[in-house]
C-alpha cells in the first residue's frame, strides 16, 4: 500500500467503504496473529490520546506492529475501525438487573452510558453512525423494553427512546467540547453583563451548573416524570 492509496478517501483511509457496513460484512478467516479485538484495543488507545482527527490508518497499523496490508485484511477502512471502536466503548456500559421500576432502570443505564462516553470524549461525536454493532444494539434494546414496560408503545416508543438517547448523547456531546475550552466562569460573566438582554439567563445562571452530573440527572428524571404524565395520552 502506498501513501496515496492510505490517504485515500479524505479520512485516513481507503475510499469504498460507508459507516455501518462492518456490522454487514461477515469477519474475513484469520490468516495472521492479528485480530479484530486487537485492533479495536489499539484504536481506542490511540483515540483516547488523540481523538478522531489524528486517527489514521497507518498510525493504527504502526502501533500494531503490523503493515498496513496485514491490517487492511480485518478492515477495509478507517469507517470500520471508528464503527468497531464505538460498539467496544459500549460494551462498557453495565446493563442494569431489571427491578419493578422501569424509570429508574432507564435511568441507571443512561447515568452508566453517560458516564463512559466521557470517560472517551472523542465517542460521543460518532453516536450519529449507524448503530448495528451487538453491543450498541444489546443495550438500546434494553432502553427500549424498559421504556415499553412504561406504557409505551408504536411512534410513542420510538419517540421516548429517541428523546432519551439523544438527551444523554447531548449532554455528553456538550460537555466533553466544552472540556478544555472557554471557562464556563467567563460565559457566565458574559451573561451577567447583559442581563437586561437575557434577564431569565442570568437569573439562574445559565451555563454555570457547579455540579455537571446533578444536572443531567435531574434532566433525565424530568425527562421521565414527563413520561410517565403523559402516559394516558399514549
Amino acid at each position: 500500500m502506498d501513501a496515496k492509496g492510505l490517504r485515500a478517501g479524505g479520512r485516513g483511509g481507503r475510499s469504498g467503504g460507508v459507516a455501518g457496513e462492518v456490522w454487514l460484512r461477515a469477519e474475513k478467516p484469520r490468516r495472521d496473529t492479528l485480530t479484530r479485538d486487537r485492533i479495536t484495543v489499539a484504536a481506542i488507545e490511540l483515540l483516547d490520546a488523540h481523538g478522531t482527527a489524528h486517527l489514521t490508518m497507518r498510525k493504527l497499523a504502526e502501533r500494531l506492529e503490523v503493515a498496513p496490508p496485514t491490517l487492511y485484511w480485518h478492515v477495509k477502512t478507517k469507517d470500520d475501525v471508528l464503527d468497531l471502536a464505538v460498539d467496544a466503548v459500549f460494551s462498557e456500559v453495565e446493563i442494569p438487573s431489571r427491578t419493578d421500576d422501569w424509570a429508574q432502570d432507564a435511568r441507571t443505564l443512561v447515568l452508566r452510558w453517560r458516564a463512559t462516553m466521557l470517560c472517551h470524549p472523542w465517542s460521543p461525536a460518532l453516536i450519529g453512525r449507524p448503530m448495528l454493532g451487538p453491543n450498541v444494539l444489546a443495550r438500546t434494546e434494553f432502553l427500549q423494553s424498559t421504556l415499553a414496560r412504561g406504557g409505551r408503545t408504536g411512534p410513542s416508543l420510538a419517540a421516548a427512546t429517541h428523546g432519551l438517547a439523544n438527551l444523554t448523547i447531548g449532554a455528553a456531546l456538550t460537555e466533553s467540547t466544552w472540556h478544555g475550552q472557554l471557562p464556563r466562569s467567563s460565559a457566565h460573566e458574559l451573561i451577567q453583563a447583559n442581563a437586561d438582554r437575557y434577564p431569565t439567563l442570568a437569573a439562574n445562571h445559565h451555563l454555570d451548573a457547579p455540579d455537571q452530573d446533578a444536572l443531567f440527572d435531574q434532566a433525565v428524571r424530568t425527562f421521565l416524570a414527563g413520561l410517565g404524565q403523559d402516559i394516558s395520552r399514549c
